[in-house]
């Protein structure tokens, strides 16, 4: 038996042939137009399976309030990151280890989260070929150095969705990875912090009571994140992203799902119970 394991409330067992592999000749090789896609061999994940199902009810509930745009956002298609490189299986074994190490360190819980992280197609297709960078290209086409990769969780897509770009046809792309945050600490948007500030920590957040960033620090970037899925979708309306985002208030849309978030913090709703199974951890454990 497999088992699916949903953070916080739910934990679902089904059997084996409920289960869609990854190897098996149902998740064909197909480039949806992304060239990297075929170079790394990705699997694409069948429409029907509950991979798919899973992923698709994260990605629209993480939308949040913004219905409207959810009703013009489309995913055309989520392929799986299978690591059949030398590379990729090195960077799998690699967040195995590490997880086991939190884990010793934590007292048996390395804290291990889906969340998800958006930026321009050319970076996602070199993370997944030679996973996250120290350099950063910024604008004017300068390289500049980052101390930390932030990620969505698994409830606020729209974040990461924000942070990717779109090409002329309104297609992006958003990597759902596994996260190692062990103990977390606060850090402030305006702190010049670039390590745990002391090896008690493993992560950062923003709010340690309703995270809207998980903040991995870049010695830990390829050890600590594992890109599991590639997701592809089309938000035509992100073409003009900076008037966009100009139009949109972050900070107030924050502060609207802080009821909610402090609700769900104090309650076990049925709405609780849709976001524990269809945004949280879709890890098989054999």
């Amino acid at each position: 038996m497999n088992q699916i394991v949903v953070e916080d409330q739910v934990s679902v067992t089904i059997g084996d042939d409920q289960i869609p592999c990854a190897t098996s000749g149902s998740n064909e090789i197909d480039s949806d137009g992304l060239e990297f896609v075929v170079k790394n061999g990705l699997a694409k994940i069948q429409e029907s399976s509950l991979e798919d199902f899973i992923i698709r009810t994260s990605f629209f509930s993480g939308m949040g309030q913004n219905s409207g745009l959810a009703k013009k956002t489309k995913i055309v298609a989520i392929h799986k990151n299978l690591n059949s490189s030398w590379s990729g299986k090195a960077r799998a074994q690699s967040f195995q280890v590490f997880s086991k190490a939190v884990a010793d360190k934590c007292g048996g819980d390395a804290n291990v989260k889906y969340a998800w992280y958006g930026a321009a197609s050319d970076e996602i297709s070199d993370i997944v070929m030679h996973g996250f960078s120290w350099c950063l290209k910024a604008d004017g086409n300068r390289d500049c150095s980052r101390h930390s990769i932030s990620l969505s969780p698994a409830k606020f897509s729209f974040d990461s969705v924000l942070s990717s770009e779109v090409d002329e046809n309104g297609l992006g792309l958003l990597l759902l990875c596994r996260v190692i945050l062990g103990k977390q600490e606060v850090v402030t948007a305006d702190s010049n912090q670039f390590h745990p500030s002391s090896p008690e920590f493993d992560s950062s957040v923003d709010d340690l009571s309703a995270p809207r960033k998980y903040i991995v620090w870049s010695p830990y970037m390829n050890s600590h994140i594992l890109p599991c899925y590639i997701i592809s979708f089309e938000a035509p309306y992100l073409r003009g992203k900076k008037d966009f985002q100009a139009a949109t208030d972050t900070k107030s849309e924050r502060n609207s799902w802080k009821p909610v978030v402090s609700c769900c913090s104090q309650l076990v709703l049925k709405q609780d119970h849709v976001y524990s199974f269809g945004l949280q951890q879709l890890a098989l454990q054999d």
